[in-house]
Order: structure tokens, then sequence, then C-alpha cells
């Protein structure tokens, strides 16, 4: 009669996996990702997933106002301090053309309901915003929603959509709709524009905005 195969013991380790790796010392010392993996294989999924796809920004750049003659400015501001490893953030920024005829400066939190990873998110916006043109003076609560793509991650390129309003409801409502995009030219440095409508009961208004961004 054929013998059964013996069972395999449970308690009898992997051969494979006691052999230890030959690598150069220096090699190990100079490479803290080597370090971690020898340690722990980390869950690269779950990594990418909480790593943030987008970077905290440093603005500074020229604006020009198409429906304010054709006005000359300047804008700077900071885009998405983190707080914490949440999908809080913090931005804030301050836009004028150098005639004075038109002026705004805010700060909102925005939080970013999906995994800081994922190539698409959504931000409901709130915080508090001033407006200034030639024909009315708007300031009081922002709220609004901003739609993000990130082609390429960590700040190389990203696409920006939010709709938002300053003191909805009230007599004094005004609408932006802002499009902006970045493109890193190192790794720190990128290239942004802005495209925005400033809408309310009294006029339209436009702003075109190109300038630099230092990324953290």
């Amino acid at each position: 009669m054929p013998q059964p195969a013996p069972t395999p013991n449970p308690q009898t380790p992997n051969p494979a996996a006691t052999i230890p790796i030959d690598l150069d010392p220096a090699l190990t010392e100079s490479s803290p990702v080597l370090q971690r993996w020898l340690k722990q294989v980390p869950n690269v999924l779950t990594d990418i997933r909480r790593d943030p796809s987008f970077r905290t920004r440093l603005r500074l750049g020229y604006s020009q106002f198409p429906s304010t003659r054709q006005a000359g400015g300047v804008h700077l501001g900071i885009e998405d301090i983190f707080v914490g490893r949440s999908g809080l953030t913090l931005s804030a920024d301050y836009q004028t053309a150098f005639n004075g005829t038109r002026e705004a400066w805010g700060a909102d939190l925005r939080y970013y309901v999906r995994p800081l990873g994922s190539i698409i998110n959504v931000a409901p916006v709130i915080g508090y915003r001033h407006l200034a043109t030639t024909r009315y003076t708007t300031d009081g609560v922002h709220v609004g929603l901003r739609l993000l793509l990130v082609p390429s991650r960590t700040g190389a390129a990203d696409l920006a959509l939010t709709q938002s309003w300053v003191a909805p409801g009230s007599e004094a409502e005004v609408g932006l709709t802002t499009l902006s995009f970045g493109y890193a030219l190192t790794h720190n440095l990128r290239l942004s524009t802005d495209l925005q409508k400033q809408n309310s009961r009294f006029r339209s208004d436009s702003r075109v905005g190109i300038g630099l961004e230092w990324m953290f």
C-alpha cells in the first residue's frame, strides 16, 4: 500500500525567511528607507493613500484685472498648511491692484474628505473674506467647495476648481469661481496660474494671475 505523504510541521521555520541578506553596512547606514524595510516591510498601498499628493505652498505673483481697465497688481498667500495628519488645512491670501481699484484678502479652512494621497479630492471650504472694488465692498463668511485633481503627485502638477460665496444669503453676496493650475519647475519651485470670476448683483469682475510657488 502506498504511504501518505508526510504532513509539514507548522513549527518548522521557512529556511528562505531566515537567510540573512548580505548588504554593505555603509549602504544600510546611509539609507533610512532600506533600514525601515529591513526592520519591517511597510504597507506601501496604505502609505500612498495617507501620504499627501500635494504640498504646502508659499505663493507670490502678478495679477491682471481685465474688468477693471486691465489694472495690474500683485497677489501673495500660503496654501494648504496641514493641521496634523488629518485632511484639515489652512490657507490665506492677499491680492491688490497697484492703482487701488481692487483688493481682496481672507483665510480659509479646507477639509479634504478623501485620503490625502488620492488623485481626486473634494474639500468643503469655510472662512472669512474681504472684497473691495470701485463699485462695492463686501466682507463676511466665505463658504464653498473645492475640487482637486492631482495627475502627478507631491506638487509636480495639479488642477483645482473652487466655487464659493462671500456673505451668502445677504444683499452683498458675491460668488467666486476660481480655476488654478500648478506645474513644478524644480523639486521645490513651481509655476502657477489662476483664473477667477467675481459675480455680484452690482457687476461681474475678473482676475488672471501668474506667479511662482515655493513648496515645503
